[in-house]
């Protein structure tokens, strides 16, 4: 009884919790927790019965905690009559009864102290009680109770048999006791404590759940307060339990295994105590730890991406490798510690997708150089989709689905602005490699240029680029691409006019000028595929740039094929001035010229690529041909005999062979023309007029644009003067000239007589009707030109 007097004596200088220093009051019991405040006058009743007012006795301490009764200014924690006091209540503490704590910080505070205490005493009393026994010996063995009662000899009696005592009821844990659980990340049997201490405070405030944002109000008791301020501690351990999980597996990663597992049976608890509170009180912790794995995520995503030095495509690689390397360890060590129920894997791929969205489509807004817009679109379309989404397991997600990373406006504006930037600068770049290039077409430098090869690169990192991030994004591209290259073609058909154009170039550079044409002729051979090719990518509105483009190169051909052509001619005149004469009918040399001059330029001519080489040969053999036979119609030979017109026959048919042999070496593919000078010997030879008659229809055949005036001149050179066989001839020539009139022009290539004018030789007539009144002394002709009804002419296209 002396130790609970002292204990009676140091309880009554507690201070009174919650008031001000210096202050102090009647009752020092007035707020120790777990007794609640009595109205003035009236007895508090204790668990045992009795009631008090406001004596400090040992009844009235009855229930309450160790801690408090343990504290008295001016004494230390661990002295012994401190626990003697504290084993004797713990005798005494009814059952059931909580201790509790109203300020976490205050306990702490006084734990530390307590402990610090504790170490001080124990090993002074381990020293006094050393000493002790040294002086004392040992202690003797007293006799037992049996030893003593029965004499010696006698049979011990058998011990009573024992009673089963009780079962001791759990004693709930204090505040302090729970929040060392969550410190120790015991996190669900802390839960399980949190939940039973909030259904004491549910009961205790008649069934009216206080729900999670109620700490402290006017209706607000202590134990509310110790179960918010728990909620709080357990919940900072959860999400900081997450953060470093994420880290790595360390040195302990079985027991942050173990930490999840109980991470993920608390999210259960408290979902199952959600359905029990409400939707008003639900706490919603699932949620938030989806928040929490989504925070997480955005701050490893942050740490692997701060700045790369080599801009938006290294910090695209960082995160991709972080976004592996993270759900890597999701996937192998923390999915499967959570509860399967929770869908773990699934949470944390949608925290690290949510966070990466935030993080590109901040990238997306800053002003990025083109370069990087390539860069996060193919990202955000390819490499997210195949490299990281389709190495995780997509059917652990509930929906399956999870969304884009950007939205369609953010994509839709991003491609915007890479079209109009590629717009910009390849114009600027394809004008300036065109500008380099035409200064180097007046120097006396290699002949060779780079500037199809130029083009071709600058359009195609586009072209082959955005069709990698997405067909529309590609077609997009390859109409933008056509635009500028029809533009640019424009410019390079207007420059090459004016090079073909200056006199100077031909007089200056008679050497390098036919090697500088050929060059600009096989520019256009592969800027016209790519031309072809972008308008089969592109949509179908980018037919017109196709056409402009094409036409624009059809036209460089035209000309430098014309320029070409010329050059050669002017050489070849001469030959062909000698020829349809009376020294061509006994000698080849003109002919042999002609041939000898054409296989020779043919080598120079071989540099041309093949599809302009072979329409450069082709229209040299039309030509050739039509400079051929223009001396012949001009009439400058008149068979005026059978031998004559044999002769010239078979003159025309050594030619024609020998120009068709030269051909064929030089690859031509105009074979329509090997048939024309046999088909014109012919109707010179032949005798009869229905054999010249089918000749003839043959030519209007193969040649649509024979007319007339050209069979009429061909029976002029034969020596055909008979008026009937003239107009049985040329009926022929009028009957499939007139069934043929609405037909199409021929193509140019396919144009021959067109280039072929016939001098308009006279008609003569007989006039009877003015013999009486003309003064002339007998009959005569009057010559008149020849007249025939206007007859559709096939026009004339441009070369």
């Amino acid at each position: 009884m002396p130790i609970l007097k002292s204990l009676a004596v140091a309880h009554s200088k507690v201070p009174r919790a919650g008031t001000l220093p210096g202050r102090s009051s009647g009752n020092p019991f007035e707020e120790v927790p777990g007794l609640e405040e009595e109205e003035p006058g009236q007895l508090g009743t204790l668990p045992n019965g009795t009631s008090y007012g406001r004596r400090a006795t040992l009844e009235k301490l009855a229930g309450l905690s160790p801690f408090r009764l343990g504290w008295a200014p001016g004494r230390r924690a661990g002295s012994p009559g401190n626990g003697q006091a504290r084993s004797f209540l713990g005798r005494v503490l009814p059952p059931g009864i909580r201790r509790s704590s109203a300020d976490f910080g205050l306990l702490a505070k006084l734990q530390g102290t307590r402990a610090q205490g504790d170490e001080e005493a124990t090993g002074e009393a381990a020293g006094r009680l050393a000493f002790l026994r040294l002086g004392r010996g040992p202690k003797p063995r007293r006799a037992s109770l049996a030893e003593r009662v029965v004499p010696a000899g006698e049979a011990a009696p058998e011990p009573p048999p024992k009673v089963p005592e009780p079962p001791k009821m759990k004693e709930p844990l204090s505040v302090l006791e729970i929040l060392s659980l969550i410190q120790q990340r015991e996190l669900a049997r802390a839960d399980e404590h949190i939940l039973e201490l909030e259904a004491e405070e549910l009961a205790s405030s008649g069934g009216c759940a206080p729900g999670p944002s109620k700490v402290e109000g006017a209706g607000g008791g202590r134990r509310a307060r110790d179960v918010a301020l728990l909620y709080e501690a357990l919940q900072r351990e959860m999400w900081a339990l997450v953060r470093e999980t994420l880290a790595g597996p360390g040195p302990g990663a079985g027991a942050g295994a173990g930490a999840v597992a109980q991470l993920g049976q608390v999210l259960v608890q408290e979902a199952a105590a959600d359905g029990r509170r409400g939707p008003g009180a639900a706490r919603r912790l699932r949620a938030r730890w989806a928040e929490a794995v989504a925070r997480a995520a955005r701050e490893r995503l942050e740490a692997a991406a701060p700045g790369a030095p080599g801009g938006l495509a290294a910090q695209l690689e960082a995160l991709r490798a972080r976004l592996l390397e993270d759900m890597g360890v999701v996937r192998g060590r923390l999915a499967p510690a959570y509860p399967a129920g929770l869908g773990a894997f699934g949470v944390y791929l949608r925290g690290y997708h949510g966070a990466l969205a935030e993080w590109l489509s901040a990238a997306a807004r800053r002003r990025l150089p083109l370069a990087d817009r390539y860069a996060l679109l193919h990202w955000h379309h390819r490499v997210y989709p195949r490299e990281v989404l389709g190495l995780v397991d997509m059917v652990a997600l509930e929906n399956g689905e999870l969304g884009s990373l950007l939205s369609p406006g953010t994509v839709r504006s991003l491609e915007d602005e890479c079209v109009t930037d590629v717009k910009a600068q390849t114009r600027a770049a394809l004008l300036r490699a065109l500008q380099e290039d035409e200064e180097r077409w007046v120097s006396v430098e290699d002949p060779r240029s780079s500037l199809a090869q130029d083009v071709c690169e600058l359009l195609e990192e586009h072209t082959e680029r955005a069709p990698r991030i997405s067909q529309e994004f590609g077609e997009r591209m390859a109409h933008c691409c056509l635009g500028g290259l029809a533009e640019f073609l424009q410019s390079f058909q207007q420059r090459v006019e004016r090079f073909h154009e200056n006199p100077v170039v031909r007089e200056l550079l008679p050497d390098t000028y036919i090697s500088r044409t050929i060059t600009l002729v096989n520019c256009g051979v592969p800027l016209r595929a790519l031309a072809e090719r972008l308008a089969r990518v592109g949509p179908a509105e980018s037919e017109p740039a196709r056409e402009a483009a094409a036409s624009a190169l059809d036209r460089v051909t035209r000309l430098c094929h014309r320029v070409l052509a010329d050059l050669l001619f002017q050489e070849l005149q001469p030959h062909f001035n000698k020829l349809m004469r009376r020294k061509w009918l006994s000698s080849s040399e003109a002919l042999d010229g002609i041939v000898g001059t054409l296989g020779a330029q043919a080598l120079a001519l071989r540099r041309m690529q093949d599809e302009p080489y072979q329409a450069l040969v082709a229209e040299l053999h039309r030509r050739a041909l039509v400079e051929y036979v223009r001396p012949l119609f001009r009439g400058r030979l008149r068979c005026r005999s059978a031998r004559t017109r044999g002769r010239v026959a078979g003159r025309l048919r050594e030619d024609a062979a020998q120009l068709q042999r030269l051909f064929r070496r030089l690859e031509s593919q105009a074979s329509w023309l090997d048939a024309l000078v046999p088909h014109l010997a012919e109707v010179l030879q032949l005798e009869d007029t229905p054999s010249i008659q089918v000749e003839v229809g043959v030519l209007v055949r193969d040649y649509p644009d024979i007319r007339r005036k050209h069979v009429a001149a061909l029976l002029d050179i034969r020596g055909l003067r008979s008026t009937a066989a003239r107009q049985e001839i040329l009926a022929v020539a009028r009957d499939l000239e007139l069934s043929e009139g609405g037909a199409l022009s021929p193509p140019r290539d396919w144009a021959f007589f067109a280039d072929i004018p016939v001098p308009r030789s006279p008609f003569c007539l007989s006039l009877p009707l003015l013999l009486g009144r003309l003064p002339l002394s007998r009959p005569s002709l009057a010559c008149l030109p020849r007249l025939r009804p206007p007859s559709p002419s096939w026009p004339r296209a441009q070369r």
